[in-house]
């Protein structure tokens, strides 16, 4: 039996997942136009990537928001080449994206030490530019935060997701008998006995129209793109989010987080996949869940009743389909077994594929 040591949680309040601040590269240095001297450049803005670090942390530091390099040096007659103004680095969270006002994404900060220039600094005055200097680069840039995390789960709300971390992690995030307990996304991190650890991202629920950012859709599945694998977790009795929405059944639960992760990012249908069918401790689940069962083996014969906007391209493929309870603990130690199966035979596969491409190479510098 697997013993798992207490986790470690990082529980975001009040989780910010983006920031806005401002940059500005330094200004150029004066020329000096009676002796030709150029004056220095002015320094660059970085951004540089750094653990232990969140949003919030980052603008409880600097709560301006204001980042400027120094200007470049003025030539003059003691060093007629001016010296580079100072570059401004900024330490940011793993895991960012770096996107302009109007959209653009200038970059992508993942692994510990990544830098990216933000903001270019001016050039000093020369004989060229008539000895007067250039400002510097200046904008305003979006620091969007996307979790980076082993597995993450996916699901309507109230399936029980909060408790499943909690079960498998002794996380402790907030859980109710309602829909929406889980506003803000919470990180828990499972370790096995072998000291290896996988980190496990509850990601708020999703509802019914995710993709055109309804219930603020948008800003959950982002965290979905930077997950390893996905958990998807159902009821195995079904989900009604209100009075005023239909009932669906897990087999129809499944499918909605099919299309809406497909509608907002095609790619994500490529991630190792596993079903956490849960509430398995109630009377009639067993019932419910053979059901689901045969309707998982033979999918196409039952989405004759879908709508065509309702049936994703391309039905899930789960890796494993884990019956448990979040409530009894029941299946949870085969979940935890096979999400580490998972992820290992996932990293063998991108070990091989890597060893592949460099033989490949190798074999055609050689012709």
């Amino acid at each position: 039996m697997v013993r798992l040591s207490r986790v470690l949680l990082r529980k975001y309040g009040r989780f910010m997942d983006d920031l806005r601040i401002y940059v500005k590269g330094g200004s150029g240095g004066m020329g000096h136009p009676r002796l030709g001297g150029e004056g220095g450049r002015g320094g660059d803005v970085w951004l540089v990537a750094q653990e232990k670090l969140t949003l919030k942390k980052m603008k409880s530091q600097n709560p301006k928001k204001r980042f400027l390099a120094e200007p470049g040096a003025n030539s003059k007659i003691a060093a007629l080449k001016g010296a580079k103004g100072k570059d401004c680095k900024v330490n940011v969270p793993l895991g960012i994206s770096v996107v302009t006002d109007y959209g653009k994404v200038l970059g992508e900060l993942n692994k510990p030490g990544d830098q990216l220039l933000v903001a270019h600094g001016g050039v000093g005055g020369s004989l060229m530019t008539n000895f007067f200097p250039s400002r510097g680069q200046k904008l305003s840039i979006h620091l969007d935060l996307k979790l980076i995390a082993d597995v993450g789960l996916v699901g309507f709300p109230n399936a029980g997701k909060s408790s499943l971390l909690t079960s498998i992690s002794h996380a402790t995030p907030q859980i109710a008998d309602y829909a929406f307990t889980t506003i803000n996304p919470e990180l828990g991190t499972v370790m096995y006995p072998d000291h290896k650890q996988i980190t496990v991202a509850d990601l708020p629920g999703l509802i019914e129209g995710a993709h055109e950012n309804k219930g603020r859709g948008h800003k959950f599945l982002k965290h979905v793109e930077r997950t390893k694998q996905l958990l998807f977790v159902v009821d195995v009795f079904g989900f009604q989010l209100s009075s005023k929405t239909p009932f669906r059944t897990a087999f129809e639960t499944i499918i909605l987080l099919t299309k809406e992760l497909e509608l907002y990012k095609e790619e994500l249908r490529d991630k190792p996949a596993l079903l956490a069918v849960n509430k398995m401790d109630l009377p009639n689940a067993q019932r419910n869940f053979n059901e689901l069962m045969e309707q998982l083996q033979n999918p196409q014969d039952h989405l004759h009743s879908f709508p065509k906007a309702m049936i994703p391209a391309d039905p899930v493929r789960f890796k494993e389909i884990i019956p448990l309870s979040a409530f009894t603990g029941e299946g949870t130690e085969d979940l935890i077994m096979c999400l580490r199966k998972v992820l290992d035979e996932e990293a063998e596969k991108n070990i091989e594929q890597y060893q592949r491409e460099q033989l490949h190479a190798l074999h055609l510098s050689e012709i």
